[in-house]
């Protein structure tokens, strides 16, 4: 896990040392290990490396393969171990224990092709001396980070935002993608950011760029296959082939140099990763496998009882972390950097506590649980869609023997919500309208943008294009944001085995029966957990996750907040911004913070609106 940064000069000039050193350095904490340059005609690479993999200094980067490929390289393969294998076979030879060489052996034998033979996470730049281009790749789901820009004549890419601000005196905000965050949360939006001009490469997208004609293209290698032959699996069939993958899945994720744990909120998905890592770990190492949750200060959100549950069911050396609302204050402003864009809800700072308590206690490796809701249907907004297709399967009658079934078991999930949810998704005048008079202090012309409802709305009456829809397109982009920035921000690499690609296929070929059954979410996985879990814990209810006491904070900050507001030149743009302070105390707690992440975004970054 690493930074990486590059320039490429137009004009065939070289690059400027300077210019780069400064790319590398704003992203230490990304690799506090070790950095390297290497400087071609017109063209520089850097690198920040975090030491996982064969620590010697035999993993420094940028590296160098058979005299015609160097790499500069941030994330994980986990499946290094059997490709490095047969690529021996094939006649190549190792002089590392990294998997950064194996993806230069593999990319001098399959070529771009490559990446589909990889199980991991990536973002990666190679330059091939022998077609004097640049080939860029980011992983299937962009759990890695790839930013790039064009300015000056330059043609610049990096992990971070901020590698690539220092190449603009005056920095601008998208504003349609500011708007749809202010007016609905909406945080994702394609290859775009909230800079203007600032773009990221798409997941399971390659960047070939062509060093000789300055131009670059940008191609599609992956989308998500679903393997309609699970659906006939029977209920026992799912659950063992489900429980197989993710155990193979969780185990490839323990491969590793340093010290490895988990986030654990007491919820289900990092539960059962927690539960499975431990067994796993215990068969190869003496000490016991560490756990970190954050506990809130509000009884209401704290979970720290379920975690404890599956601390003492599995064994686990368990740390906790209590972020106070001084701790929220003190630290607004270091996290905004480090999200570099504007961000949901104060539960970041949760997670980003957790990332210090591992970093604090050594754990550089930590499992999460990522992805467990997307691809599961953990989420109740998922429940109408996912009758929709039970009823195009199964028919009227067994549907609504399915719907009662759930509220005889008290899900919360009644007849009336299901037709709530789906009226506000299929029909989505209603949100907008909901929304307008939400945000009614905004400008006019700023309240017409609601594309993205529409999208949601097409792919409704289909459970796994909503799923891909969100997959690929919205919520998990969102997590993996956020989880990238703060776990790197304190060097610590985060892994994910809910988003193993094919973990991720097979999730959402399982018949729906066995995904959603009498009300219960995530069903295969409460099955498959269930002889090794507290039932009090598999078939809880209710659903929390890393929550921070919002509501609280907030209104202990508020004062501060308006300040804030009240100096922001995008609100005064954007905003009647005495109709907003007037009514800022009427808004919901998330709404709030929004505003006030964009004023206090604005200032740190000093963005400015046109």
């Amino acid at each position: 896990m690493c930074g990486i940064c590059g320039i490429i000069n137009h004009n065939r000039k070289p690059v400027s040392d300077k210019e780069v050193k400064i790319m590398n350095d704003l992203v230490v904490h990304r690799g506090p290990d070790d950095e390297g340059y290497f400087f071609g005609s017109n063209f520089a690479l850097g690198h920040r490396r975090l030491s996982i993999l064969d620590l010697s200094d035999a993993g420094h980067q940028p590296m160098h393969f058979l005299d015609k490929y160097i790499i500069v390289f941030n994330g994980e393969i986990y499946n290094y171990i059997e490709l490095k294998d047969q690529l021996q076979r094939l006649g190549y030879e190792f002089k590392t224990r990294t998997d950064t060489e194996v993806i230069l052996a593999a990319y001098d034998q399959w070529g771009v092709e490559c990446v589909q033979k990889f199980n991991g996470m990536w973002a990666f730049a190679i330059f091939d001396e022998t077609k004097s281009i640049i080939f860029c790749s980011r992983d299937r789901f962009g759990i890695k980070p790839f930013y790039y820009t064009v300015i000056d004549g330059k043609f610049v890419f990096g992990s971070e935002i901020k590698q690539l601000l220092e190449f603009y005196p005056r920095r601008f905000v998208n504003k349609h993608v500011l708007i749809d965050y202010l007016v609905a949360g909406m945080q994702e939006h394609n290859n775009e950011t909230f800079f203007k001009n600032i773009y990221k490469l798409n997941p399971s997208h390659n960047l070939i760029y062509d060093l000789s004609t300055n131009e670059f293209q940008i191609n599609r290698y992956y989308k998500i296959s679903i393997n309609r032959n699970l659906s006939e699996k029977n209920e026992e069939e799912s659950v063992s082939q489900y429980e197989n993958d993710l155990k193979r899945a969780v185990n490839i994720r323990l491969r590793s140099d340093v010290k490895v744990g988990t986030c654990l909120s007491g919820g289900l998905d990092s539960s059962s990763v927690a539960t499975l890592a431990s067994a796993i770990y215990k068969k190869n190492s003496s000490e016991m496998f560490n756990a970190i949750t954050a506990k809130s200060t509000e009884k209401r959100f704290d979970e720290t009882h379920f975690a404890e549950l599956v601390v003492n069911n599995a064994g686990l050396s368990w740390n906790i972390t209590e972020p106070t609302v001084d701790d929220f204050k003190r630290n607004i402003d270091e996290v905004v950097y480090t999200q570099e864009e504007p961000f949901g809800s104060t539960s970041i700072f949760m997670q980003y506590f957790v990332m210090k308590k591992a970093q604090e206690v050594g754990c550089t490796v930590m499992l999460d649980g990522q992805g467990g809701d997307e691809t599961l249907l953990g989420y109740p907004k998922y429940y109408p869609a996912a009758y929709i297709e039970y009823f195009r399967k199964y028919g009227l009658l067994k549907t609504l023997k399915e719907i009662r079934n759930s509220n005889k078991n008290n899900t919360k999930m009644t007849l009336k919500r299901i037709l709530r949810h789906m009226i506000r998704s299929i029909f989505p005048v209603f949100r907008k309208r909901k929304l307008k008079r939400k945000c009614s202090f905004l400008k006019r012309d700023y309240l017409n943008q609601f594309k993205f409802l529409d999208d949601l709305a097409q792919r409704y009456f289909d459970i796994n294009k909503l799923q891909i829809y969100e997959i690929e397109r919205t919520n998990l982009p969102i997590l993996l944001r956020y989880e990238d920035k703060n776990s790197m921000r304190h060097s610590i690499e985060t892994r994910l085995p809910y988003v193993d690609y094919k973990t991720l296929e097979m999730a959402l070929g399982i018949n729906i029966k066995h995904k959603i059954k009498n009300g219960w979410t995530k069903y295969v996985l409460r099955r498959a957990m269930e002889d090794k879990m507290s039932a009090e814990l598999i078939w809880r209810k209710d659903k929390i996750g890393f929550n921070a006491p919002q509501k609280s904070w907030i209104k202990a900050h508020q004062t501060e907040m308006l300040k804030s507001i009240e100096k922001s030149s995008i609100m005064k743009y954007l905003s009647d911004l005495e109709k907003l302070k007037k009514n800022y105390n009427k808004l919901n707690s998330k709404l709030q913070w929004r505003i006030y992440n964009i004023a206090k975004w604005e200032e740190v970054f000093k963005i400015e609106i046109v």
